[in-house]
């Protein structure tokens, strides 16, 4: 399979693993939402919103929240556990919202997926006049060892962070005209999770998805060697994930 047709399978995969990506995925923290929501904001679209990772701790400051997500399967599980939000069918290319529809839209963990020649005007279509774009991603820290090694068992098996896919474009994600200069904004948490909350989060990359479960197999179970045998995680009911949370954020110009 040639680049390009990997990427594509990769980014339409998501739906037939979203019960491992709503286990598994972390959310964002609340210095993170904060930062990337305008001041005075009521408005706001989630888009990718996936299965509602960021569309809870939206809908939790009491804002008038939509979520936008072309997966079928990740429609499903974010109406699920968030069955008061409307949740709509579209891409960051083509928005089911009219002209001005909203005060911030906010995209998490997914603009590495879209095409940005296509979606700035178009987000900047739906927004109010002055309204903000906010891109966020949760990264795993590989400051710590086991977390490097966990990554390059992941790379081994095309792991996009670690390439020119969300790894390069959370660094310097692209917006540019009609919005301003990009912001950044880096937060630095720690998750408590467990070791099989691990092998889900592997599970739940569109990468392991969209392998064959030979290759698959062998991925997981490189993750389960690293879990059993490395000294601060063996016989471990309960670690902690050490992630930066990179936000960017830029302005509708007048």
């Amino acid at each position: 399979m040639v680049d390009s047709e990997r990427r594509k399978a990769q980014a339409v995969s998501f739906g037939t693993a979203a019960a491992t990506y709503e286990r598994a995925r972390p959310s964002y923290p609340a210095e993170a939402i904060d930062w990337l929501l305008p001041p005075g904001a009521r408005r706001v679209l989630d888009l990718g919103a996936g299965t509602g990772k960021l569309t809870r701790g939206l809908r939790d400051r009491g804002l008038d929240v939509v979520a936008v997500e072309p997966s079928a399967g990740m429609r499903d599980q974010l109406a699920a556990v968030l069955p008061g939000v409307t949740v709509m069918d579209g891409t960051a290319e083509e928005i089911p919202l009219p002209d001005h529809a909203v005060e911030a839209v906010l995209v998490a963990q997914a603009w590495h997926w879209v095409d940005p020649a296509r979606a700035v005007p178009e987000v900047a279509r739906v927004l109010a006049a002055g309204g903000q774009l906010g891109l966020v991603w949760n990264i795993r820290d590989e400051r710590e060892d086991w977390v490097a090694e966990l990554g390059r068992i992941m790379h081994g098996g095309g792991d996009p962070d670690r390439s020119s896919n969300s790894g390069h474009v959370s660094a310097a994600p692209l917006v540019g005209p009609p919005f301003g200069p990009v912001e950044r904004f880096d937060v630095e948490w720690r998750r408590p999770t467990t070791p099989a909350d691990v092998i889900d989060l592997v599970a739940s990359r569109s990468y392991l998805i969209t392998m064959s479960p030979p290759d698959r197999s062998a991925v997981l179970s490189r993750v389960q060697h690293l879990l059993d045998t490395h000294p601060g995680l063996a016989g471990a009911a309960e670690i902690t994930m050490p992630y930066v949370t990179r936000c960017s954020r830029a302005q509708l110009a007048p």
